[in-house]
């Protein structure tokens, strides 16, 4: 990972802020939230968030503390000043006295301590964000770090890898349980560190400015980037122009869409997004290819994507072939929602059944969406599980988050709204 702070340009974007503190901070806020955007391998498709503390003036023109988080539904490569809403501080670090909140709950009560009402809702992390100490946060689900926090000994790595400069927090649900949580082990283990690890997660950095916090998560992601290559797994290259300009002039894709068209939610707007890489013959290849992407989702938020496995075919497969597959799919998908929604805390829907993601083993990935964007993200998003899951299983076994906890989120009403569009 190499940095691209510009001392210039982080100069003229603090004079461009004008003289007020508040207005510097959160100009520097978004221009490494900005840069950590830019790097796929660190965050993809609205993932990771990012969170400052400062003071502005309240309407009494009192000073008081303010944090600026990452608002849901914005995405950190394309973020303003709008995209990362300010809430009041002192009431949410009273949050900590609150044993228990529900998601709506919480998010009426970060709704309530925000400066423009008019803003985005913050991140389910924003109370995380609030508890860490630092000026500056970062979050990230960095490809390297996942393919770490993906293994069963996932804790005993990281403090391998980082020693005693990260804390490690093992997977609670994101939002009010996992911002208590990471407090707590901030506060026994905190002392002298400037991060932490979450398993089956990411990673999470902070410094008192934001050249340090964006720089600290670049080293700390360098850092698991080199034990993989240590052990033989380096993350292979995310190669360009993988895309394939003209799916359909392979008859296996061809066919997908006959099959996909078939079914309700595609009948009238379907895209096709086939990605060609040695990466993804290289994952395509993997003996076991079905039991391995059946287990679940390189990051738990990726679910609401991509759902929790992908269709699985072969490059000569025809039109009945596919229509076999996706229905076998299908039937997957309501027996998991079935065995799953039953442990839920509240009545659940079932959403549709399909899949978004294809792989065909002897071409390549194929991203599916209704929209030439859904299917984009899709594609996106399973090339870059193809990388993470090739490292994973070249240092130990892929042990992504288990059925019942990615169900949750994948229901999760605070993860659903993210593919909302932003006002």
């Amino acid at each position: 990972m190499k940095s691209l702070w510009d001392d210039a340009e982080a100069e003229r974007l603090r004079k461009a802020a004008g003289d007020d503190p508040a207005e510097q901070d959160l100009a520097m806020r978004v221009y490494t939230s900005q840069l950590i955007g830019q790097e796929p391998d660190l965050v993809l498709h609205g993932g990771g968030n990012t969170s400052v503390k400062t003071r502005r003036r309240d309407e009494n023109g009192a000073e008081r503390d303010v944090i600026h988080v990452k608002g849901s539904g914005w995405d950190l490569a394309t973020i303003e000043g709008p995209g990362l809403p300010a809430m009041w501080l002192d009431p949410l670090l009273e949050a900590r006295k609150t044993a228990t909140m529900s998601d709506e709950e919480m998010v009426a009560f970060l709704r309530r301590e925000m400066l423009d009402q008019s803003g985005p809702n913050p991140s389910v992390e924003a109370l995380l964000h609030a508890f860490l100490p630092a000026k500056f946060v970062d979050h990230t689900h960095s490809c390297a770090a996942l393919a770490i926090a993906n293994q069963p000994n996932a804790a005993e790595i990281a403090r391998e890898i980082f020693g005693d400069e990260l804390s490690i927090v093992p997977y609670v649900m994101p939002g009010f349980k996992l911002s208590h949580a990471a407090d707590r082990i901030h506060a026994e283990q905190g002392a002298g560190t400037s991060g932490q690890f979450l398993v089956n997660h990411g990673l999470f950095s902070f410094g008192d400015d934001a050249r340090t916090s964006y720089e600290r998560i670049l080293r700390y992601t360098t850092m698991c980037e080199d034990y993989l290559a240590t052990k033989g797994a380096a993350l292979m290259p995310e190669e360009v122009g993988t895309k394939a300009l003209d799916p359909e002039a392979h008859t296996a894709v061809a066919a997908l869409r006959i099959a996909l068209r078939e079914w309700g939610l595609f009948a009238e707007n379907l895209a096709l997004d086939l990605r060609l890489s040695e990466a993804n013959d290289c994952f395509l290849a993997l003996e076991g290819l079905a039991e391995i992407t059946g287990r679940g989702t390189a990051t738990p938020d990726h679910v609401i994507r991509i759902k929790p496995r992908p269709v699985i075919g072969e490059a000569t497969f025809g039109v009945e072939d596919w229509r076999e597959a996706i229905k076998d799919f299908a039937a997957w998908y309501e027996a998991y929602f079935n065995r799953n929604a039953a442990h839920a805390d509240e009545p659940k829907t079932m959403l549709d059944p399909l899949p978004r993601v294809a792989l065909i083993r002897g071409l390549g990935i194929v991203g599916i969406g209704r929209t030439a964007k859904e299917a984009g993200v899709a594609a996106d998003l399973a090339e870059q599980t193809a990388r993470i899951v090739l490292a994973a299983e070249g240092i130990g076994r892929f042990t992504p988050l288990n059925e019942r906890d990615l169900f949750d989120m994948e229901y999760w009403s605070l993860e659903q709204a993210k593919l909302k569009p932003k006002a």
